[in-house]
């Protein structure tokens, strides 16, 4: 499928998704959400992608917000079907079956810090600025702000950052614990790829059953959670990689693993 307003680069079993939007600073309009939404699907279902990669075009932002020259008119109906479509994206991201690293280049903004958070791992470039700024508009963050962002640093410190719309670097992001790792811009991709071979060398399908016993678990009480980690734990007995990954270790040689 053809893209207007994403790139999708393909190799070594890594996917590398790009906002192409830079003369917005790639903004999120419906037409790049519907976009992200296809390619998101296409991805899930290919067996020669492990990992993704989710970053913005340019030098200048991974996603400054969404395009407020769009939203200006909504109406009510209008601004909570965009609203219920991205929070569906986004979740669609969250559960897909391989992890999805966000590479933030730059301003991570409104819809764009919110994409961000629905990331698995996030890498931010030093010079990288994160925010809610939606009250800024006299509007509030519709893409799952309110909520991942208290999940990631806790109820009082969201409220801050929500309420008083301030942009904060991504240094401190890194320390209240929404952003993994903080380097150069000249190294932002080479250490978004370095993760990501990582995860590539681990066993295919057990890294696809722990995303998804992190992620669905956190919806439920712990008993309940720990249930759901401990059928994840069986499942994966049933593949040869269980096999293969542990005649490796007591053989001390790399594993081999195949996925299956």
């Amino acid at each position: 499928m053809a893209y207007e307003n994403l790139l999708l680069d393909v190799s070594d079993m890594i996917a590398t998704v790009t906002i192409n939007r830079p003369k917005s600073l790639n903004a999120l309009n419906r037409a790049t959400v519907t976009e992200l939404s296809a390619v998101l699907h296409e991805i899930a279902l290919r067996d020669d992608v492990g990992v993704v990669l989710l970053t913005g075009a340019g030098e200048k932002a991974f996603v400054a917000g969404a395009d407020i020259t769009e939203m200006r008119d909504f109406s009510p109906v209008q601004a909570l079907s965009f609203a219920l479509f991205g929070q569906g994206v986004l979740e669609f991201m969250e559960r897909m079956p391989q992890p999805v690293i966000g590479v933030i280049n730059g301003y991570a903004l409104g819809g764009g810090c919110e994409l961000a958070m629905a990331c698995d791992i996030l890498v931010a470039a030093d010079n990288a600025r994160l925010g809610q700024p939606e009250v800024n508009l006299g509007i509030i963050p519709g893409y799952g702000g309110t909520q991942r962002l208290a999940r990631l640093v806790g109820r009082n410190l969201a409220k801050e950052l929500v309420l008083t719309g301030e942009m904060i670097s991504a240094q401190r992001a890194y320390e209240i614990g929404i952003v993994n790792r903080v380097v150069p811009p000249a190294d932002l991709m080479a250490a978004a790829r370095e993760i990501a071979s990582k995860i590539l060398s681990k066993g295919p399908v057990a890294v696809k059953m722990a995303k998804m016993a992190m992620n669905r678990g956190l919806d439920l009480d712990l008993g309940n959670a720990c249930a759901l980690e401990a059928n994840a734990f069986a499942v994966v007995f049933s593949t040869e990689d269980r096999g293969e990954g542990m005649a490796a270790f007591l053989e001390k040689r790399k594993a081999s693993f195949r996925g299956r």
